[in-house]
């Protein structure tokens, strides 16, 4: 869990920089709704508090902390962890029994709950000030024009602009090599890519889901990006570096827990996420599909690995 906290900090390092101070109230909030939820649970089973050493609550904490805008209230974070750890992970036994994801489940019960506060991103390099952001956080409204769509949200209902209109017209996305990527969100992304092939070269996790993943999306995206007409559904740069492609390929996936136990299951299982993402971004009621693909995915795992030891 140590080394997963250090290969996420290039990510999280870019996200404070380019988004602000709340990504970093964030961290804390949610570290600290974590560890706090699971120090009652553990005291309501009758466990040993010394399972808190695994690091696991904290890892939940920040996996959620990092996917939440800047401006979300405070209120919220906590909702979101305290339902990630009671329903993601204790009410199945705990760590090493959770079927799903506990920092997914707290996501998803987030972003359909609360879908405006989860929308409360500002613009890349704003830099809103400390007051701004706490008013914010604690309920108080402030001027609407400091928050502004993320690229994946702004390009989903760009109408029927061509790529290169909107990202003419677009505050949040440019062009880097005739493929359009969203402001910032490249470098978030770049951030945990270092992070992922960290764990990958000290072996905390394998090569093989985050390749299949990335590599699925990738060849959806150059099937559908037709050169960028208004029926595109985005170049293979907008889909690997903009929203949590990165840190869900390499820190999401691969949950040794969550995911198939032979190869070929974990094949099938990258590549339904890789789909299930490319499909929900795109024809979806959210933006960014990849909490949803990974649950979907999870719910599958059961069956995937049963076909595996049935046909071994």
């Amino acid at each position: 869990m140590n080394q997963v906290v250090l290969a996420l900090l290039p990510g999280i390092g870019m996200l404070a920089w380019f988004f602000g101070v709340g990504i970093v109230i964030n961290l804390v909030v949610a570290v600290a709704a974590a560890v706090a939820t699971e120090i009652v649970i553990l005291h309501l089973r009758g466990h040993s508090l010394a399972t808190l050493l695994d690091g696991s609550a904290v890892v939940t904490g920040i996996l959620i902390g990092i996917c939440l805008p800047p401006f979300i209230p405070v209120w919220v974070i906590v909702a979101g962890v305290v339902f990630a750890m009671i329903f993601g992970k204790h009410l199945y036994g705990g760590l090493g029994h959770n079927p799903f994801n506990p920092a997914m489940v707290g996501y998803a019960m987030m972003i359909v709950s609360f879908p405006l506060a989860m929308s409360l991103w500002p613009a890349p390099l704003t830099n809103p000030d400390a007051l701004s952001v706490m008013a914010y956080k604690m309920g108080i409204p402030i001027a609407d024009g400091i928050t502004a769509a993320t690229p994946l949200d702004a390009f989903k209902f760009r109408g029927a602009t061509t790529v290169g209109e909107f990202v003419a017209g677009s505050a949040v996305m440019h062009r880097v090599g005739g493929m359009s990527v969203g402001i910032g969100w490249q470098w978030v992304n770049a951030g945990f890519l270092a992070g992922g092939i960290y764990l990958v070269y000290r072996g905390v996790c394998g090569w093989l889901m985050p390749a299949i993943m990335l590599l699925t999306l990738t060849i959806l995206a150059l099937v559908f990006y037709d050169s960028g007409s208004s029926q595109s559904l985005g170049s293979p740069a907008f889909h690997l570096f903009s929203g949590a492609t990165m840190l869900g390929a390499f820190f999401i996936l691969t949950d040794p827990v969550t995911s198939p136990d032979s190869q070929e299951g974990q094949i099938v299982f990258a590549m339904g996420v890789g789909a299930l993402t490319f499909v929900i971004r795109n024809i979806g009621a959210y933006p960014e599909g990849l909490a949803f693909a990974i649950l979907l995915m999870n719910t599958a795992t059961p069956f995937i690995d049963q076909i595996r030891w049935r046909y071994a």
